[in-house]
């Protein structure tokens, strides 16, 4: 995880502000193989004055070719954190493309604990390896 990310995108649902700031990985790339890979870093941060749990994911990846591929499961990176009122959770993930760039957007499925669900929307963010910034 990145110390004092920056973050470029977010976008905040019922007080809940998902941040993402993503970063494009050469030594884990394969371009001469078709394969260009990227972490991103994801801050989820709870500024309503109620505890929520985040209890399921759904991302929409799309490559350069206009290709989309969807994921979905629950929690993210094996955990369903639980954010009191002014919490923050972060995370690092990945995400591999065929092509140099794409974008990925999506949403958290949110608990209030008491049956009661919201989504928590995620930013789309791009996915653009150096080389091939417009």
């Amino acid at each position: 995880m990145k110390i004092g990310a920056f973050f470029a995108d977010e976008a905040t649902t019922n007080g809940v502000t998902v941040r993402v700031s993503p970063n494009f990985l050469p030594e884990q790339s394969q371009v001469d193989q078709g394969r260009w890979f990227w972490s991103y870093h994801i801050r989820i941060e709870n500024g309503s004055d109620k505890t929520v749990q985040l209890i399921s994911r759904r991302w929409q990846i799309t490559d350069g070719r206009g290709n989309v591929h969807h994921v979905e499961g629950d929690g993210v990176v094996g955990e369903q954190p639980i954010l009191a009122p002014n919490a923050a959770h972060d995370y690092v993930s990945g995400c591999p493309l065929p092509t140099p760039y794409g974008h990925m957007e999506g949403h958290y499925v949110m608990s209030y604990g008491d049956d009661k669900t919201f989504v928590a929307m995620i930013p789309r963010f791009s996915l653009v390896a150096p080389a091939t910034a417009r």
